[in-house]
């Protein structure tokens, strides 16, 4: 039966090119626009460790002077190296791990003339294995190679192939700036959305190339980047004394399996806060919090508000072309009353017709929505030539894909379901009497 109904929808598409073809390029407008505006919004919401996000917390605490004090308002997004220090050897969690942002001079074997910068992360040794690093040579450092300042580094696939060949890169030096150290492992392809682990070198930063030991980093001057927060009277340090310096630049992630553990940090921090002040170092009360990775993600505003309203506007625009579509449906099916009579007369059911219909209706979903992908795909091309720090994230997934098709397709039923309704109604005797 199906067959059939097919059949006659094919025909009746024919009959009326130019309402078909206004029918699938409302539908293909309203489910372009919309799904543009939701994969972004999708990239951009998206969970970056699904499989551990709720297991990887971002604590805060207070670590400065009187000057300015609010009760109530929140603490600081960073640490001074001492606080992250603390909290890093103090290991109240399964995984911890403290880091920073950094900039270094690569000099590759091919010649000085060759140098070039390149964005580094500087961190503790839990980094690889607390976020799921995937390697495709090698492996990060131990504990041990922080604690004795080894000179080893973790580099991307991209600069590994830019340097030696990603298969010869593990055993090979790297050359920093005056510095030289031995790689030990290659991170496979590896980009997070967001860039949750530090948003201070923003919210859609590609993955560093780099990776270096924290304390070695330090110790050698490495070049820092990032938000520097200080305060007191001492101002921004050099970088020699950035580990005495009352100033917070460093990131700090700490994984809790277990609901016990979390409330077991929450208490830690206020302890560690009133401990500090007791030492003379905190003056102000302890204030601290405690956020798992989404909630750091929405604490820090990272989808633009701007974005959700340009993707509210899109659903808007393409409930517009839904009523459009649905008034375009029952012109055309309210013409073929006489048609539809004759097929009553002949003895077919109310069901059968309204059957018939919907099938006609799915059929011009359809294509609505591959047009619908078509424009999508140009608006998303848009989209990435835009002056943002997420427009190169901005591509349809497998998933999305599925989802335009199938969101025409309803959407395109739905819209048909009064229509069809209509045109049911409509009474045999009377057609045929006009006949």
């Amino acid at each position: 039966m199906f067959g059939y109904y097919f059949d006659l929808a094919l025909r009746s598409l024919k009959r009326n090119k130019v309402l078909t073809a206004l029918m699938v390029l409302a539908i293909g407008l309203g489910i372009g626009a919309s799904m543009t505006m939701i994969t972004v919004l999708h990239v951009m919401t998206a969970d970056p460790l699904p499989d551990k996000s709720v297991r990887l917390f971002y604590p805060q605490i207070d670590p400065q002077d009187m000057e300015g004090y609010t009760p109530g308002k929140d603490p600081m997004d960073q640490f001074s190296w001492t606080d992250a220090m603390n909290l890093l050897h103090a290991r109240k969690g399964s995984h911890q791990v403290a880091m920073t942002g950094g900039r270094v001079t690569v000099r590759p074997p091919q010649g000085e003339s060759r140098a070039f910068f390149a964005d580094a992360r500087y961190t503790s040794s839990d980094f690889f294995s607390m976020f799921d690093v995937p390697f495709l040579y090698g492996s990060g450092w131990t504990a041990d190679d922080d604690d004795r300042q080894a000179r080893a580094a973790v580099i991307s696939r991209a600069l590994a192939d830019k340097l030696y060949g990603a298969d010869h890169a593990v055993g090979q030096s790297l050359r920093l700036g005056k510095d030289v150290f031995r790689v030990i492992g290659v991170i496979d392809r590896w980009n997070p959305v967001p860039h949750f682990y530090d948003l201070t070198q923003g919210s859609y930063h590609n993955t560093e190339d780099v990776f270096l030991p924290l304390e070695t980093a330090i110790a050698l001057g490495q070049g820092t980047a990032g938000n520097m927060n200080c305060w007191g009277s001492g101002g921004f340090p050099t970088p020699g004394n950035m580990k005495n310096a009352s100033c917070a630049w460093m990131q700090f992630w700490v994984q809790l399996d277990t609901p016990a553990l979390v409330q077991a940090y929450r208490e830690y921090l206020v302890h560690y806060s009133e401990q500090q002040k007791i030492l003379g170092r905190f003056q102000r009360p302890p204030n601290t919090r405690l956020y798992d990775l989404m909630g750091w993600l929405d604490y820090n505003h990272v989808v633009p508000g701007s974005v959700q309203l340009q993707a509210l506007l899109a659903l808007g625009f393409m409930l517009v072309c839904l009523v459009n579509t649905v008034a375009l449906l029952l012109v055309k099916f309210l013409r073929r009353s006489s048609e539809l009579g004759v097929r009553r007369a002949m003895g077919a059911s109310k069901q059968s017709i309204f059957a018939q219909l919907l099938v006609e209706a799915s059929l011009i979903g359809f294509a609505g929505g591959v047009a619908g992908l078509l424009l999508a795909f140009f608006g998303l091309w848009i989209v990435r030539h835009q002056p943002v720090q997420y427009a190169s994230h901005a591509h349809l997934d497998a998933a999305m894909l599925g989802t335009t098709l199938v969101l025409a397709m309803c959407a395109t039923v739905l819209a048909a379901i009064f229509p069809a309704w209509r045109a049911c109604r409509v009474q045999p005797a009377r057609v045929l009497k006009i006949q």
